[in-house]
C-alpha cells in the first residue's frame, strides 16, 4: 500500500477558523492502516521464505505477517488482508474453502482447488501443449507421458502401445510435500520397470543440454534462474545402459549456470515474448498467482522448449531480490482493495 503524505484538508467556518475534515482524515487514517497478512505455512517453508529481508522491508511498508494457528477456527482470527497458505491435507483445503466463501473480501494466494490441479502430475500439464503461443518466437511442448496406477510389471506393453520411447523419467504421481514426492528415476529398459512403485508418471526424457530454466511468477512478475540439469543421454547409451537409475531433483544443483562457461546455444534463455505468453495464459487456466514453470530446450532447437513441471509457491529463495518482488506484489494487492473500495463508496 503506497504511503500517503496527503494531509487532511480543511473547512472554513463562518468565524473565519479552519476546521479538521472528518471524513478526509478518516480516509487517510484508513489508507495508512497496515496490511495484515495471514500464514499457514510449514515449518520448512516458513524458514525459507520469512526471511529477515523481507521481514524488514515489510515493516517499513506497514505490512505484517501474522502466523495462524490451525488449532483455532480460522474465521475466528484476523482479521487479514491476505491469507498466504500452503499446507496439504483435506481438512485444510476445507478450511480455507470455507473461510474464502465466507470472507470475500480476503485475497486468498492461493485457491485450493486451483492448487490441487498441480499436485496431480497426470492433470499437471494438461493443456499445455494446445496453446496458441504462435506469435511469441517460440514453441511450447510437453512430454509424451502416461500414467501407471498399479501393475509396473505389467506397463511395458503400454509403453509401447502408447509410443513411448526410452529412457524415460519416472515421478510420483501425486506431489504431497514430502521427500518421496519429489524422488525421481531413470529407466532404461522395459525391465527396469518392474523395479518402480505406482502410482506414478512415465514421462519421455529430452534432451536438453544439462540445463533447466526455473520461470518464477509472482502475481504479473516473471523471473528466470538457470539450473544445472541431467545431461544429454546418447544413442550410443541407450543401447549399453539398463536399469533404474535415482537422481535428485532436476533443478537440485545449487551451483549457478551463470557462474559457468556454457554454449550460448544451451544457456541462451527463452524469449521474453513466449515466457509472457505462456505465463499468462497458465495463470488464467489455473487461477494461481504464485507458481514456477521447469522448462528446458530441446537440444540442438532454439525456439522449442518443453514444460516438464510445475509447481505451486516453490522456494522463492532461490529467485533473486525475491523479498522486493513479493513486497511490490503485496502493496499491489492492497492499492487493488483500496481502489475497489473507493469504488463501491
Amino acid at each position: 500500500m503506497p504511503e500517503n503524505n496527503m494531509v487532511p484538508k480543511g473547512n472554513e467556518t463562518d468565524d473565519g477558523e479552519v476546521g479538521l475534515d472528518t471524513t478526509s482524515f478518516e480516509q487517510v487514517q484508513q489508507q495508512q492502516k497496515k496490511l495484515v497478512i495471514g500464514y499457514a505455512l510449514t515449518s520448512k517453508k516458513k524458514m525459507s521464505f520469512l526471511q529477515p529481508k523481507l521481514e524488514v522491508l515489510a515493516r517499513k511498508k506497514g505490512i505484517s505477517f501474522v502466523s495462524i494457528d490451525q488449532d483455532k477456527p480460522l474465521s475466528e482470527q484476523g482479521p487479514f488482508d491476505v491469507v498466504l497458505h500452503k499446507l496439504l491435507g483435506n481438512e485444510w483445503h476445507d478450511v480455507i474453502e470455507d473461510y474464502q466463501q465466507k470472507h470475500p473480501e480476503v485475497t486468498v494466494l492461493d485457491p485450493p482447488c486451483a492448487i490441487q490441479r498441480i499436485y496431480n502430475r497426470q492433470s499437471m500439464l494438461q493443456g499445455i501443449a494446445d496453446i496458441n503461443l504462435a506469435d511469441c518466437d517460440g514453441m511450447i511442448c510437453v512430454p509424451k507421458q502416461m500414467v501407471v496406477l498399479k501393475d509396473t510389471t505389467s506397463s511395458a506393453n503400454e509403453v509401447a502401445e502408447a509410443g513411448l520411447k526410452f529412457p524415460l523419467v519416472a515421478k510420483p504421481l501425486l506431489v504431497d510435500g514430502t521427500a518421496k514426492s519429489h524422488q525421481l528415476f531413470l529407466a532404461y529398459d522395459h525391465l527396469s520397470l518392474a523395479e518402480l512403485e505406482p502410482p506414478l508418471v512415465l514421462q519421455e526424457f529430452v534432451n536438453h543440454g544439462g540445463v533447466l530454466f526455473k520461470v518464477f511468477v509472482v502475481g504479473d512478475v516473471i523471473k528466470v534462474v538457470r539450473r544445472f540439469s541431467l545431461p544429454n543421454v546418447s544413442n550410443c547409451e541407450k543401447d549399453k545402459v539398463a536399469g533404474v537409475f535415482q537422481f535428485p531433483r532436476v533443478s537440485s544443483s545449487a551451483a549457478s549456470v551463470d557462474k559457468t562457461d556454457l554454449d550460448p546455444r544451451v544457456a541462451e534463455l527463452p524469449p521474453k515474448p513466449l515466457l509472457e505468453g505462456l505465463v499468462r495464459e497458465l495463470r488464467n487456466r489455473l487461477g494461481l498467482r504464485l507458481f514456477n514453470i521447469d522448462m528446458i530446450r530441446e537440444h540442438g532447437s532454439r525456439d522449442v522448449f518443453y514444460v516438464i513441471d510445475i509447481n505451486y509457491f516453490p522456494g522463492y529463495g532461490k529467485m533473486p531480490d525475491y523479498e522486493q518482488v513479493f513486497i511490490d506484489f503485496f502493496m499491489s494487492l492492497a492499492q487493488a482493495k483500496h481502489n475497489k473500495i473507493q469504488c463501491v463508496s
